[in-house]
């Protein structure tokens, strides 16, 4: 039986405000240089991802898209050594993006990442969630984020790692539109 483990971020949050390991095991501390070293280190996995890994499919979706999603899984195939990604273009702040996937045979690597528009050069992609390996093939791994600025919003599901295995990941998505009270209820 699979477990649900969550990844969820709020997309207005600076990647600063993360939690980073140092790299000097002999103390707790992290100085401020280290932290700006670890963050570019992070940023730059995902953009030399999408820069220069082989891209298997790209399934971009807005959110009426989603909205028509249903109750059931779609599936996405993942050759080994590439990466899928689905793009959500999303027009308006406050809403919330939800996610739910699995993977099979073997573990899949997970990230969010925001460009201001799919046509922005990906230097300035900005890193969400961090690539994760997931055992999705284990648990069952879920998680939201809520959107702070219109663009687009990057699942990236990665297998670069795998040099013979393909994966396929069964996902399930959901949208949470905002709501406006517009005082129009009362009597």
């Amino acid at each position: 039986m699979k477990t649900v483990r969550q990844l969820t971020t709020n997309a207005g949050s600076q990647l600063q405000k993360r939690t980073l390991p140092s790299r000097n095991s002999n103390s707790n501390f992290t100085s401020s240089n280290e932290i700006e070293e670890q963050i570019s280190t992070v940023q730059d996995a995902e953009v030399n991802l999408l820069k220069s890994g082989e891209l298997t499919y790209k399934i971009p979706m807005n959110v009426e898209d989603i909205s028509r999603f249903g109750d059931g899984n779609r599936e996405l195939f993942i050759k080994s050594s590439c990466y899928s990604i689905i793009p959500i273009i999303v027009n308006e702040s406050g809403t919330t993006i939800s996610w739910v996937f699995s993977s099979e045979p073997k573990s899949i690597s997970f990230s969010v990442v925001y460009q201001e528009s799919l046509e922005a050069p990906v230097e300035k992609s900005k890193v969400l969630i961090p690539l994760t390996r997931c055992n999705a093939h284990k648990e069952t791994i879920q998680g939201q984020l809520k959107v702070r600025n219109p663009g687009a919003y990057l699942l990236i599901f990665d297998n670069s790692f795998s040099r013979f295995v393909s994966k396929k990941v069964f996902y399930h998505l959901a949208i949470e539109k905002p709501i406006i009270y517009d005082g129009s209820d009362s009597p």
